[in-house]
């Protein structure tokens, strides 16, 4: 998938970036060139490739170190959204900002 310089031109005015043409040709290359490596990247087959838990686990043995999944902390949202203006089902309720 190869960009124009046309789809530079849109994706510059998306983010709000005034490009010069060298600066959307070089970002044209840019691009590109990423987008290339990424093409061939997915042309590897990976079929039967285990995914790994860490980069390291491909050369050597990793023991990852977990912590037990376990409330450390009291329930305190009760308490918490006493103070609150306005609460419906344990969420606070704000004022709607975006029509």
């Amino acid at each position: 998938m190869a960009l124009t310089p046309q789809d530079i031109g849109r994706l510059a005015q998306l983010a709000r970036l005034e490009l010069t043409p060298e600066e959307g040709e070089r970002m044209l290359t840019t691009l590109n060139d990423f987008f290339a490596i990424v093409e061939r990247m997915r042309a590897v087959d990976t079929s039967g490739v285990e995914p790994l838990a860490h980069p390291l686990a491909a050369v050597q043995e990793v023991t990852l170190r977990l912590q037990e999944d376990v409330a450390s902390e009291p329930d305190r949202r009760d308490a918490y959204q006493a103070n609150a203006p306005a609460v419906e089902r344990g969420l606070f309720l704000v004022p709607r900002v975006i029509e």
